[in-house]
Formats: C-alpha cells, structure tokens, sequence
C-alpha cells in the first residue's frame, strides 16, 4: 500500500463504522466481517479475498489507537482524499493526489519549478509505516545557528589582512547517535507536524500562523530511545578550531560575517554564518583614518621656513620623501598618496602626514648668537596683530 491510497482510503467506510466509533465497536465491525469474508469461508471467490484484505488492512490502522491518530490527522489535512478547488466547468473537482505525493507536477520541474522535490509521500512514507524515520522519509532541513566570536590583531594584520585562529563551541549533530537522537538510530517522524517541525494556528480572519512544535521541539522527529548523550535533541556541544581570513583594511570593532562558517545544519540543511568582531591594536607610530593612515612628522623651524625635502616612513614599506616648503605653518597636513590602508577594491588609501615643529631645549653659543640676530631683524613683526584685530571685530 503506497501513500496515496492510505489518505484516500476511507477506513472507517470499509469496516462501516462511524469516524466516532469507539475501540470496541471498530474491534466487534472487524470480527463480524472478517468471518463473512475470510478466504476458507469464500473459496474461489477473489471479490470475498480482496474485500477481506481491505477489511484486515483497515482493521490494522483503527484497530491501533497510534496508528488511528496519525490516520485523522492526515485525512483532515487533506480534506479526505483530495484538495476541493471549487466549481468549475462540470461543477467542483478535486486534485489528483497523486500530483503531491508522486514528487512532481506533470511536465517535469522540481520543487522550484511545481513540483515538490522528494514528494509529500516521503513525509507519510515513515509516518504510517511499522518503522520509523527509515528510507523515503524526508523531514524539514534545519539550518544551523549563527556563531559570534572575538579576535584581536595588530594594527600592521588589520591593514595588510591576516588568517588567524579561531576556535568556536557550538551545537552540531550528536556523534553519539549520528545525529538522530535515538539510541538505536532509527527515530519516528513526529504525528504532530508529520514531520514539519512545524504547526499551524488560526489566527482569525481566514489566515494562520505557524509555530515550532512543542511535541518534536522543531526537529520533526521523536526518539523512541532518547540517546543518553543528547537527550534525545540530535545535538550535542561540539568545539573546533578553524583558520579564518580576515580581509585587509579591516577597521577597530568592525564587524565581519562569513557566510556558512557557523554551526553545522541539520537533515542537509544550510550551515549557519560566523560573525567575528574585530579589535585592532594601536600602533606607537601610525594611526587610521578611514582607508588613510596618518603620521605626525617633526621637523626643524629652519626645515619648516626655508623648505625642505623630508623623509617620512611608511607602514611596512621603505620610507617617502616629502618636499616641504618653505613658510610651512605647524600641523600643515601633507599627502603621499597610495600609502595606506587597502580599500576594499584591492586600492590603497593615502598616508597623511601632519607637520610639527619642535622647538630645541637646549641652544649651544652659535646655535643662540644666531637665533638673537633673527629676532633682531624681524623686531618689527608681530605674529599675534592679526588675533587682537579680529577679537576686537568680534
């Protein structure tokens, strides 16, 4: 008996018995007509033998309370047989069940093209036979959990790009019970969702609202033998270590996803995706400013008023030379362009470069005598006239 001929047979009708029949007048129906029909009574005659096995067949499923459930819940879900489509040029049809439970629309497609991949037949295939979750059962994949972790790197790693250690916890199938939760590994599909993991709810108006089942907790399975290590869940806590590329240019507290690096899936489904949030490290001498690196440069008043070419380092490279000039006002900002971080592009940023003139602590003779004569000769300057006008206009 396949699938289909299980949700369109009509039991209840064969043993003539109404669908609130209790146990015992189901068990006195099945009595009454198996002796009428049983083949000893009946030889030669093939109607008494076929009207006789659909007589033990219906006796098989009503005649066990499990078995009787499974079997109302999956003739309301189908309408009895058949999905009513409404009037139409003779008047209302049904649906040819055999479209849903055959694993394809006629004309070929798969579930993304009208069909429906293995077929809703795989789902009641494990459901209403003897075995459990056994071959031609096919349940909701689950897709595993998203991770997070933390990693630190140093300033030079987060421009440049790193590949550094990641170690992550998290649920994966039970190695115990391959991932079934049984202990014997072979658990039954579960009769509340048949095997869906999922339940319908009305919610007024005509529409519905789905929710995890609470029987299978999502998993559209139940363990007969709960496995001892995961109770029963198909999941156990599990730790590895994996190398993870962090791309260049990464910023401070950035945060990055990389897709199917999570937790394993379950039943085929997707694996989840891994975020990782990165730290970056300061750095004694450069700093970061978007896909710019900054440094501050210091130089001489002499560099500074009569122009100079300076030497500037770089991050990880040979140093610049910068050409100042003359009349250069501290914390002027110069560009070497190319020389910092890379962009997402492949690209590099600029190095910024801030002048900062340092004044000596100490002046030999020479260096003194030198610096009166200058101050003599520019006596009639007065840097600061500018500043009093304009606070005076303001």
């Amino acid at each position: 008996m396949n699938t289909k001929d299980f949700v369109e047979k009509d039991y209840y009708k064969v043993l003539g018995v109404p669908k609130d029949a209790t146990d015992a007048e189901i068990k006195k129906a099945y009595r009454k007509l198996a002796r009428e029909n049983h083949p000893d009574a009946n030889k030669g005659d093939t109607k008494a033998e076929e009207r006789f096995k659909e007589i033990s067949e219906a006796n098989d499923i009503l005649g066990d309370p499990k078995k009787r459930k499974e079997y109302d819940e999956a003739r309301a879900l189908f309408g009895n047989g058949g999905f009513r489509a409404g009037p139409g040029a003779g008047g209302s049809f049904n649906f040819d069940l055999g479209d849903l439970f055959g694993g394809q629309q006629p004309g070929g497609g798969g579930a993304g093209a009208g069909g429906f991949g293995g077929g809703l037949g795989d789902v009641f295939g494990g459901l209403f036979n003897r075995g459990g979750a056994g071959a031609g059962t096919r349940t909701q994949p689950r897709r595993g959990q998203d991770l997070e972790s933390e990693v630190t790197l140093s300033f030079t790693e987060a421009v440049d790009g790193a590949t550094v250690p990641i170690r992550l916890s998290s649920q994966a199938p039970c190695k115990a019970c391959s991932g079934t939760g049984d202990k014997n590994g072979t658990p039954r599909v579960c009769p509340t969702c048949v095997g869906t993991g999922q339940v319908s709810r009305g919610s007024g108006g005509g529409f519905s609202l789905t929710d995890p089942c609470v029987d299978c907790k999502g998993r559209g399975l139940i363990a007969e033998n709960p496995c001892d290590v995961c109770k029963g869940s198909g999941r156990a806590r599990s730790s590895r270590t994996m190398q993870v590329r962090i791309p260049a240019g990464v910023s401070n507290n950035q945060r990055i996803r990389l897709r199917g690096k999570g937790a394993p899936g379950e039943r085929g489904g997707h694996a989840g995706d891994l975020y990782v949030v990165v730290h970056v490290d300061t750095h004694p001498v450069f700093g970061r400013k978007d896909d710019n690196l900054t440094v501050t440069v210091p130089v001489t008043f002499t560099e500074a008023a009569l122009g100079a070419e300076v030497k500037v380092p770089t991050l990880g490279g040979p140093p610049v030379t910068l050409k100042l000039p003359a009349g250069t006002p501290n914390g002027r900002t110069m560009r070497a362009r190319g020389k910092g971080a890379v962009r997402k592009d492949g690209t590099r940023g600029d190095l910024l470069v801030t002048v900062e003139v340092t004044v000596p602590k100490e002046l030999d003779d020479k260096a003194r005598e030198a610096l009166e004569t200058y101050r003599e000769a520019t006596a009639g300057q007065d840097p600061r006239a500018e500043l009093f006008q304009a606070a005076k206009g303001a």
